[in-house]
C-alpha cells in the first residue's frame, strides 16, 4: 500500500496516539487481525473457540444476568466452550436487554460509554460499550478499510444522518477530524440544494474515499448525472456504504457515476462490525470477534447456504455482553472460499431486515424486492415507499416525475401488487412531494407491520 507522507503520519503516529490517549488498543488488535485473516478457516474457528471459552467464563463470573441465567439452566461455563454449544443458551433480544439493563453490566467493568441504535427498525436500544469492545470494532473497520488501498489519514467525506454523530461536532472533534482529514456532512435532510452542496464539496475536496448510506450516494449520483457534473475524475478510490441494504441497481449507478467500486459493509451499533466486502467481492465476517448463527423462524440453527435470521455473539463485549443476540436481519452464510485468499468465512447474502419482507394474504412471505421490481418497471416514478399496514392493506407513496401519476400508472401498481399480495388486498396509492428519511437518516423503501 503506497501512502502519502501525511497519511503515513496519521495512520502510524497521530491516530495510534489518539487511540492510546482514549485507552483503546485498536492498533495492536488491527495488527493481530491482519495476521489472522490469512489463516485457514479451521484455524480461525479453533482460536475463536478458545476466546469463546475465556469470554463465557468471564461473563459468568462478572455479569449478574449471565450468572443467574447459567444457574437457572443448570449450566457451567464448561458447558459452553465451543460455538455449536451456544444453542444451550436462549436468544438475547432488545427486550431482554431493556428489562435486564443493570444486571448486564459487568461488576468489573472499566469506564463505559453509552451506545444507542438509531431506531430505524421502530425499536431503539440503549446499551453500554467497554474499551475492549470499542477497540475491536475500530480495528475491524480499520482492517477492512485497508483492504481497498486506503487508510486513516486519506481524505474522507462521510454522509451520515445519525444525530449521535452530528450532535457531537464540538470544537475538539472538529479539530481531530481536521487532523485525520475526515469531514462529516449531514445527510438526513436531502433537499435539492443540500445535494448540490454535497456534490460541490466532493468536487472541491477530491477525497480518496466516501462513506455513508447507499441511498444517499444514489441520490447524489442521480443529481450529478442530471446536472452533468463529472465525479469520475476526482481520484476517489472507493465508496464504503453501510446501514442499509445495498441494491444491485444502486451499486451499478453509484459505480458508474463516481468511477470507482462500492464496498458494502454490514453491522450495527449494537451488534458490532459484522462483515465487510473485500476487493474480490467476498463479504467477509469479522470472525475472530463475532460468532454468527443463522436460525429459522422457530429459532433452529440452519446450515450454510440457507437463509434465516442473523444471530451474533460478540466476544469483545465482556463489559456488557451480547450473546446470541437477534439482529432482526435476514441472510445466509456462504459455503465458498473467497479468491482473495483470506480464510475469513463469508456471508453469501444479506437480504435485509425481517421488516423488509412482506406477507401475502395466503401467508406467503416474500422479500420487498418483489414489490420494488413492479415500481421500477413503471416509467414516470421518481421515488417510492411501500408500507404494508396489514395483510389486507398496503400504502404506496409515490413521488412521480413531472408528468404526474396517470390512471394507467395507478392501475399498473394496483394490479401488480394484488398479483403478489392477493386480489383482496386494498392498495392505497398516495402522492408525495418527497420520501422522507427516518430519524436516523436512513431510507426504508419497504416497511411491513404485518410481520411479527
Amino acid at each position: 500500500m503506497t501512502q502519502s507522507l501525511y497519511t503515513s503520519l496519521v495512520s502510524k503516529v497521530i491516530f495510534p496516539l489518539h487511540e492510546s490517549l482514549k485507552s483503546h488498543h485498536s492498533v495492536s488488535v488491527r495488527q493481530s487481525l491482519e495476521r489472522s485473516q490469512w489463516q485457514s478457516k479451521q484455524q480461525i474457528f479453533a482460536e475463536r473457540d478458545q476466546r469463546l471459552a475465556r469470554f463465557i467464563d468471564k461473563v459468568y463470573n462478572d455479569v449478574p444476568y449471565i450468572n443467574q441465567l447459567f444457574n437457572d439452566l443448570c449450566l457451567t461455563p464448561e458447558d459452553v466452550c465451543q460455538s455449536d454449544e451456544l444453542t444451550k443458551l436462549p436468544f438475547m433480544t432488545k427486550e431482554v436487554i431493556k428489562q435486564n439493563f443493570d444486571e448486564l453490566i459487568s461488576v468489573n467493568a472499566g469506564p463505559l460509554s453509552k451506545g444507542n441504535t438509531g431506531g430505524s427498525s421502530g425499536s431503539p436500544l440503549t446499551f453500554m460499550l467497554g474499551k475492549n469492545r470499542v477497540s475491536h470494532d475500530v480495528a475491524q473497520k480499520w482492517r477492512a478499510t485497508r483492504w481497498w488501498g486506503v487508510d486513516i489519514g486519506d481524505k474522507e467525506l462521510v454522509a451520515w444522518g445519525s444525530p449521535i454523530e452530528l450532535g457531537a461536532q464540538d470544537k475538539v472533534r472538529q479539530w481531530r477530524d481536521g487532523l485525520l482529514r475526515t469531514e462529516l456532512m449531514p445527510a438526513f435532510d436531502l433537499t435539492e440544494r443540500s445535494i448540490e452542496q454535497f456534490i460541490h464539496r466532493i468536487v472541491f475536496r477530491k477525497p480518496a474515499m466516501l462513506f455513508g448510506y447507499p441511498s444517499v450516494y444514489e441520490v447524489i449520483a442521480k443529481q450529478a448525472r442530471m446536472k452533468k457534473v463529472r465525479l469520475d475524475n476526482l481520484g476517489i478510490e472507493v465508496i464504503f456504504v453501510t446501514s442499509e441494504r445495498l441494491y444491485d441497481h444502486q451499486r451499478e449507478l453509484i459505480e458508474s457515476v463516481f468511477g470507482c467500486p462500492v464496498a458494502n459493509g454490514y453491522g450495527g451499533r449494537d451488534a458490532g462490525f459484522i462483515a465487510h466486502e473485500c476487493s474480490r467481492g467476498g463479504m467477509h465476517l469479522s470472525a475472530e470477534d463475532i460468532i454468527v448463527e443463522i436460525v429459522d423462524s422457530a429459532g433452529n440453527p440452519l446450515p450454510d447456504g440457507e437463509s434465516g435470521e442473523i444471530v451474533i455473539t460478540h466476544l469483545a463485549s465482556e463489559d456488557f455482553p451480547f450473546i446470541r443476540y437477534r439482529t432482526g436481519d435476514i441472510g445466509c452464510l456462504s459455503t465458498a472460499n473467497c479468491p482473495c485468499g483470506r480464510g475469513l468465512p463469508m456471508l453469501e447474502s444479506i437480504e435485509g431486515r425481517s421488516t423488509d419482507f412482506v406477507i401475502a394474504q395466503d401467508g406467503t412471505m416474500m422479500h420487498g424486492l418483489a414489490l420494488i421490481y413492479i415500481l421500477r418497471e413503471i416509467e414516470g416514478i421518481k421515488e417510492f415507499k411501500v408500507v404494508q399496514q396489514s395483510i389486507d392493506l398496503t400504502d404506496v407513496f409515490i413521488v412521480p416525475e413531472q408528468g404526474g401519476l396517470s390512471d394507467a400508472m395507478s392501475s399498473a401498481i394496483t394490479q401488480g401488487f394484488k398479483a403478489r399480495l392477493g386480489q383482496g388486498v386494498e392498495i392505497n396509492i398516495q402522492l408525495s412531494e418527497a420520501i422522507v428519511a427516518e430519524k436516523s437518516g436512513k431510507y426504508r423503501y419497504i416497511i411491513s407491520h404485518a410481520i411479527d
